[in-house]
């Protein structure tokens, strides 16, 4: 028998000796009763018993230990709460648990927890309807998930995930982008972030003896263990990994200064919405700093500390000419030095010899990984031949084998205590296992006993009719109530939570979190992982249109149109949202124009309920439309654009794009595909200058024009 297997052994015979004894035992009479450990010796069972203990407790499984009195002959004993192994129970609303359901539904496959996802909302539902089984929904389509992408993707994040589990420092090469070189890493792995379609490690680096964010997909080859110890550090108990996940992208690194921006007035509500916690807006009247909004339109001016002026010149810009930079002097001077940079690369085009032709998509991001630049636009994962991804293959984290064997456990009992036999097939697709798989876990679960042939169940295979027949035994009461969640199934669940946010109308997932987070007494997400909040998102918009969704009701939208630069107001049949490559978008049938059209929740200044409803179209199936436009970023009719980087950018160019030439002096040209020549412009100008059309000719000079009103704007916006 493998060491694994009798190490689970031993912990699960120890949880149910110590939960049916209900009194403090000594460590000789766990040794002579619990099974697995009575043919060691004294020295051997001291560290094995050692060892078992200390991992239950990282499972959030921790045994009393009560100390004799000093001078007193009498030796440790050893028991186990009943909190400190069964999860309160949580009491959910039926809207609530439909919402987990769904979250469940549209993350499978596509998450890269999803299978420490099935185990806890196996725990936490508990009694009720089995939440593996898909509600018919379809008023949420995900099209950017948190999936690793790519097996060697999956494999870093598994191991890292398992490296903060057991404080144990790793050690890879990394590729860091600003300096274009590997180079080896040894690290602390204190939390995972999850933004903007990528996984990022914050870590302790012993090389910068400071705190540092690792991109996972510029880590080059394995991952492995620096030592052999059983843990190697701990995390220190001030760091706070929502400092890293509030962050524009422009703070990234040390502040140098602070920046001071005019809003015209035609965006200054949108920035402050989305911007807003990045700095701070006050309104000016004639220089003057006012809080009093009754005196007059002041301007609006964002403040925001930066670090990375590029960064930060490259936001202006995209802004066109609703912004305007104050100061400092030395930003304004970058700004102005890149705006002439972008005229004179679009006036001239760079035209230095090719060095060699690269078929498209050969420089693409390492792995089959989303890529994401310092903006957040992301490129599509790709596919395969037949279009469709591979939705098993990205679920990467495993959950530990010890949770695994704890659900089967439950499910087998309630099946024997209600005398049903258990179809291996459902079972093996309820907790997606191998049938090889399962039929291990049974046998080990048929011998989990302690002192005199106590068993906690026997489950016999009958492979004559493909079904498990069980017997509960008197001592799998013990087994017979929701376990505590272990961490990385406490991580899955909230992240899945979180990742969605309020954009399921069947019902809540804010409430069905606080629950969570009350019965387990801390937030997963301080313990590992977090989501940070989405590009292109309005929670309080989204949740009116969830509801109006679900109640097929009328819905009057202000929206902002950034081609049209223009407030317009639309009365849509609201179907579906969807998240893509950038943001959230709710897909609505415009009355008006008898189409289906997608607004992006952040351009959305005013949603208001008419109180009218509407009869579904039968036509329109606009979850699935949307889905597959937002996951792949190309839509019907779109043009393609071949646009120049230079040398210094021409490493993030590779990551983001296909890249179709190399040329001599370092730079590229990639290909970009594009419906809208306003959206293309807008993207040239976020490169600052570092980028320029080459050809459709109409796109040069779109970017030309949009230079020379930039250049128009007013001392005053």
């Amino acid at each position: 028998m493998a060491k694994d297997t009798e190490k689970l052994i031993r912990q699960l015979s120890m949880i149910s000796y110590l939960m049916a004894e209900r009194r403090p035992v000594t460590a000789h009479e766990i040794r002579r009763d619990v099974e697995g450990y009575a043919g060691m010796n004294e020295d051997a069972f001291a560290r094995r018993f050692y060892a078992d203990r200390s991992e239950l407790d990282s499972l959030g499984i921790s045994l009393t230990v009560e100390k004799p009195i000093d001078g007193a002959a009498e030796q440790e004993t050893y028991s186990l709460r009943s909190e400190n192994f069964h999860l309160p129970s949580i009491e959910f609303s039926n809207e609530e648990l439909a919402a987990l359901q769904t979250a469940l539904q549209l993350l499978d496959g596509e998450f890269a927890y999803a299978e420490p996802l099935r185990l806890a909302l196996q725990q936490i539902t508990w009694g009720r309807p089995s939440p593996l089984q898909p509600p018919d929904q379809g008023s949420v389509a995900l099209g950017i998930t948190a999936s690793a992408g790519g097996h060697e993707l999956s494999a870093r994040l598994a191991k890292i995930e398992t490296a903060i589990f057991r404080n144990k420092t790793i050690v890879f090469d990394y590729y860091t982008m600003e300096r274009d070189e590997v180079s080896s890493r040894r690290v602390d792995p204190y939390h995972l972030l999850f933004q903007g379609g990528q996984f990022y490690l914050l870590g302790y680096s012993h090389e910068r003896a400071a705190v540092r964010v690792f991109r996972l997909s510029r880590i080059r080859g394995r991952v492995a263990y620096a030592t052999k110890a059983e843990h190697d550090f701990k995390r220190p108990a001030d760091f706070d990994p929502r400092s890293f996940a509030n962050r524009a992208e422009w703070q990234f690194g040390e502040d140098v200064g602070v920046a001071e921006i005019v809003l015209d007035e035609r965006i200054a509500w949108q920035i402050e919405r989305h911007f807003g916690r990045y700095g701070e807006i006050v309104t000016s009247f004639n220089g003057v700093e006012s809080d009093d909004e009754g005196e007059g339109e002041g301007e609006r001016v964002f403040r925001t500390a930066y670090s990375n002026a590029r960064m930060l010149v490259a936001w202006v810009l995209g802004l066109g000419g609703h912004a305007r930079l104050l100061g400092p002097a030395e930003l304004v001077a970058e700004l102005d030095r890149r705006l002439a940079r972008l005229e004179s690369r679009h006036a001239e085009v760079p035209t230095p010899e090719p060095q060699a032709d690269t078929p498209v998509g050969a420089e693409g991001a390492d792995d089959d990984a989303q890529a994401s630049d310092g903006s957040g636009s992301r490129r599509s994962r790709r596919r395969g031949a037949s279009g469709e991804r591979d939705s098993r293959s990205e679920a990467t984290i495993r959950p530990e084998r010890f949770a695994r064997l704890v659900t089967l456990a439950s499910i087998l009992i309630a099946a024997g205590r209600a005398g049903e036999r258990l179809k291996i097939a459902e079972l093996c697709e309820r907790l997606k296992i191998s049938e090889d798989e399962l039929r291990e876990d049974v046998s080990v679960l048929n011998v989990v006993n302690f002192g005199g042939g106590s068993y906690v169940l026997y489950a016999e295979v009958l492979d004559d009719v493909g079904e498990i027949e069980v017997d509960p035994e008197p001592y799998s009461d013990n087994f017979d109530r929701p376990a505590r969640l272990l961490p990385v199934e406490a991580k899955a669940l909230v992240a899945a939570i979180d990742l969605i946010g309020e954009h399921i109308g069947e019902g809540s997932l804010a409430s069905a979190r606080e629950k969570i987070v009350a019965a387990l007494g801390v937030d997963p997400m301080d313990q590992g992982l977090q989501v940070a909040e989405g590009v292109g998102d309005d929670s309080q918009v989204a949740r009116l249109l969830s509801r109006a969704i679900v109640a097929h009701e009328l819905v009057e939208l202000e929206y902002y149109k950034v081609n049209e630069d223009e407030l317009v107001e639309r009365r849509v049949e609201p179907y579906a949202l969807t998240n893509g490559r950038e943001g959230w978008y709710l897909a609505a049938f415009d009355q008006a124009r008898g189409a289906i059209r997608h607004f992006r929740l952040d351009r959305v200044k005013r949603a208001e309920l008419t109180g009218e409803m509407f009869e579904p179209r039968s036509d329109v199936d606009a979850g699935t439309e949307a889905a597959e436009w937002l996951r792949t970023g190309e839509v019907e009719a779109s043009r393609t654009a071949r646009v120049w980087v230079s040398q210094e950018r021409a490493r993030w160019a590779r990551e983001r794009w296909h890249v179709l030439e190399e040329w001599s002096d370092g730079s590229v040209v990639v290909q970009v595909g594009f419906a809208g020549t306003d959206w293309l412009v807008r993207e040239v100008l976020r490169e600052a200058g570092d980028a320029a059309v080459l050809d459709p000719e109409d796109a040069r000079q779109a970017v030309l024009d949009t230079i020379t009103k930039l250049r128009a704007v007013p001392a005053a916006v």
